[in-house]
């Protein structure tokens, strides 16, 4: 078991070794304001998405634990991103894999899923996923891996290479090294959390601000300290927003929280595409959003510094949804007005909300 443990942990090593480091890019703004915008590109893992990251945390957590072995079955809750790079690990070790959804997720999704060797088992209440993930570990002797409890604490805040720790590595020979805001969103609160922990070890002045979309409670619960906050409803930002509180979200790490429009975070992926060629999902789009607003601020009050936030995943995977204007109709997004917002603020430096 301990030589199974030890070869296994080499290799999720190895592949983040391989993999390098994700780069850095500069978002074009007027050299006149002292401002300067990163998005670091966490499309370019092996499984295109910043959950590449957790994944390999949550398996490590779960190995070094003793809670994962040779004939383990790896199950978890999630129809994402997160699935598709645990599906990835589990193959890597040999493992099997099963990833509890609700029965309306993408066939997209589970293609993806199930190209890496995992299997799809389907609930029909979102909410449901929780204690039927729960359950089947327990019927199959396996391991729930439950990203939204272990986000948080699986992952090293100190360093060893996290994701914090790579921002300020790179940033290091840029005009303003430590960053004024790091700006993420939060589906299980494990990157806010990260980022939080890593500046207040460090001693770092650097803020973090968390971007939430429509219909997710970590707003309302950063707003009025209720960790049973709750709304109910799904986020439609993939990735991002949860009807409920996770147990990973830990607002007391957190300097500010904006509550993004869907419409804005649509215009967004759509700016950025049309501004530097990179083509991003959802909840990149809500991040950018509420950048533009804490530069905007910045400017006004006569700071300089540089922002950094990231590029979460590509936008091919939404291909026929968040860059299709029929799919937004029928949800009733419109990212025009957001889109003139944005663009008045690259000319101008100022926001200005649009008008409901």
């Amino acid at each position: 078991m301990r030589a199974w443990v030890r070869e296994a942990i080499r290799l999720i090593e190895a592949d983040a070794n391989r993999s390098a480091d994700t780069h850095l890019h500069v978002f074009p703004l007027p050299p006149e304001w002292g401002v300067d915008l990163y998005l670091k590109d966490e499309s370019v893992h092996p499984t295109g998405s910043l959950k590449h990251r957790l994944a390999r945390s949550l398996l490590l957590y779960g190995l070094v634990n003793g809670q994962i072995g040779p004939d383990t079955v790896l199950v978890e809750a999630s129809s994402g991103s997160t699935a598709v790079s645990e599906a990835y690990f589990a193959r890597m070790l040999g493992l099997e894999f099963v990833a509890v959804m609700p029965r309306k997720t993408s066939r997209e999704k589970v293609a993806l899923i199930e190209f890496y060797g995992g299997k799809c088992h389907f609930v029909d209440r979102p909410p449901d996923m929780y204690s039927e993930a729960e359950r089947l570990a327990a019927e199959v002797g396996g391991h729930y891996l439950d990203q939204f409890t272990y986000a948080e604490r699986a992952t090293d805040w100190r360093g060893n290479n996290n994701i914090a720790d790579s921002v300020f590595t790179q940033m290091r020979e840029e005009r303003h090294p430590l960053p004024a805001w790091i700006v993420v969103g939060a589906g299980t609160g494990g990157t806010s959390a990260t980022f939080g922990r890593y500046v207040r070890y460090r001693r770092y002045p650097t803020k973090i601000a968390v971007v939430d979309p429509e219909n997710s409670a970590f707003y309302g619960a950063w707003q009025t300290g209720a960790m049973d906050y709750t709304t109910g409803m799904p986020s439609r930002i993939e990735g991002i927003g949860r009807p409920r509180v996770e147990p990973s979200f830990v607002p007391t790490v957190i300097d500010d929280m904006l509550q993004i429009p869907d419409a804005g975070s649509m215009a967004a992926i759509r700016l950025l595409r049309t501004r530097t060629g990179h083509w991003a999902g959802g909840s990149t789009g809500t991040s950018l959003y509420g950048v533009f607003q804490l530069i905007a601020r910045m400017i006004a009050a006569g700071e300089t510094g540089s922002v950094v936030t990231l590029l979460c995943d590509g936008g091919e995977r939404y291909a026929n949804t968040y860059y299709n204007d029929e799919w937004l109709a029928q949800h009733g997004m419109d990212p025009a007005p957001h889109l003139a917002v944005m663009e008045h603020f690259l000319l101008t430096g100022e926001w200005v909300s649009p008008t409901p």
